[in-house]
């Protein structure tokens, strides 16, 4: 089953033809105080096995009749909580954290009802599912975040689609005039759309058997508020598995860094760095620590094309790993597979997630195919053809002693 192999193909049924409103919400405390505003549009794509064992998808617009039950201004004790709740037990909610100058979504968290029989009529499990991300993703304190152009969060059975967004948490009852935009917003001047109308027949770039050129290095950061707390170089390629005419087609194609935009998060334990090709291909590695020293624990792939998009995800790695405050190096190219039918080479990796100081790598530990061993073993070889020697020469000393003691005799 694919669901169960972590190999979702999912359709973005319609989008296009589907009229999607913004719904426009205000979160007040008990004195009648505003402190969360949000606006936006979003769209869910949702994957759900069937009764007869097939996987099916539907796409869902948030409406824009909601309610905000359940949510929270939050206080000295308590970080704001944002519940957005919608259709037959449904809901969208979002988790903020802040420190003096930033704050943040931590987790946004959708919450949908397969026993709808209207959305999931051949449903096979017909239950309340939960679909967490995990964002993270710093805004300036007193600026309202905005992005008019699509953001996509991916989830192992769910693909959410925002745009239009408008979000201000901490607002103390002011509307704030500062904004900060999403990288998006900032990079064109295009005006945004609604998302095409698409269909996913396969959601993997057009095959060839044309091998491809070793990738350009890219260098990447991620920022916490206005400080690198992580950085990478890499170059990446990936891998990807098509059946074509009933034949099964490796395609490789290569990350742009010319035209790949870094975002992620930090914090105390956990790091994220994601790269965005051109929104073609999203490739999101997960760092973690344990024992003073990091590691890579997840790898996530989305890839989009003219028919639909899919995401494959590697959630039990163990690469990457170097003391907390060094960097990671190795400059041998090394294969992630990420599924059974997609894989991630990647070339000269240096990469810090933890412990960066004034956006420079600290000491750099070589990975193990880094390691040279060829004067090791030629001092070894030298080492034992010396003493193959000297026990010659000593064995031939004694023979000459003791024919000389014969003669002598």
């Amino acid at each position: 089953m694919e669901r169960y192999l972590c190999c979702v193909l999912v359709c973005l049924l319609g989008l296009g033809l589907m009229r999607t409103e913004a719904f426009q919400v205000e979160v007040r405390d008990e004195s009648n105080k505003t402190c969360i505003h949000a606006s936006m549009k979003v769209n869910f794509t949702i994957t759900y096995e069937t009764t007869s064992n097939k996987t099916e998808n539907i796409t869902y617009s948030a409406p824009d009749e909601v309610s905000t039950a359940g949510s929270k201004c939050g206080g000295s004790e308590e970080a704001p909580l944002l519940v957005v709740n919608f259709g037959n037990n449904f809901s969208l909610s979002m988790n903020f954290s802040s420190n003096v100058t930033v704050y943040s979504v931590d987790a946004i968290v959708f919450t949908y009802n397969t026993a709808d029989s209207t959305l999931f009529p051949d449903a096979k499990n017909k239950e309340i599912f939960t679909s967490v991300r995990f964002v993270g993703e710093p805004i300036p304190m007193n600026a309202t975040y905005v992005c008019l152009h699509e953001e996509v969060v991916t989830t192992e059975d769910v693909v959410q689609v925002y745009w239009n967004v408008s979000l201000q948490a901490y607002a103390q009852d002011v509307q704030l005039k500062k904004e900060f935009h999403c990288s998006d917003d900032a990079t064109t001047t295009v005006a945004p759309t609604t998302p095409k109308v698409t269909t996913s027949s396969t959601a993997a770039p057009t095959p060839t058997t044309k091998p491809v050129d070793k990738p350009s290095i890219g260098n990447y950061k991620v920022f916490k508020g206005t400080e690198t707390c992580l950085m990478a170089s890499m170059g990446l390629q990936l891998n990807a598995s098509l059946l074509v005419d009933g034949k099964t087609v490796w395609t490789p194609f290569n990350i742009n860094p010319n035209r790949t935009n870094s975002t992620g998060s930090c914090d105390n334990s956990t790091a994220l760095l994601r790269l965005n090709d051109n929104e073609t291909t999203i490739v999101e590695f997960y760092f973690t620590i344990k024992n003073k020293n990091f590691y890579l624990q997840e790898v996530n792939v989305t890839v989009f094309n003219a028919s639909g998009f899919s995401q494959r995800t590697n959630s039990n790695l163990s690469l990457w790993e170097a003391s907390v405050g060094n960097s990671y190096l190795c400059h041998k190219e090394q294969l992630i597979t990420v599924s059974e039918d997609l894989y991630v080479h990647t070339f000269d990796v240096q990469v810090q997630p933890f412990g960066v100081n004034n956006a420079t790598f600290a000491t750099a530990e070589d990975c193990f195919a880094d390691q040279n061993f060829t004067v090791p073993i030629v001092v070894g070889a030298a080492l034992g053809i010396l003493v193959i020697l000297v026990m010659v020469a000593y064995f031939i000393g004694r023979r000459k002693r003791r024919s000389a003691g014969y003669e002598h005799f």
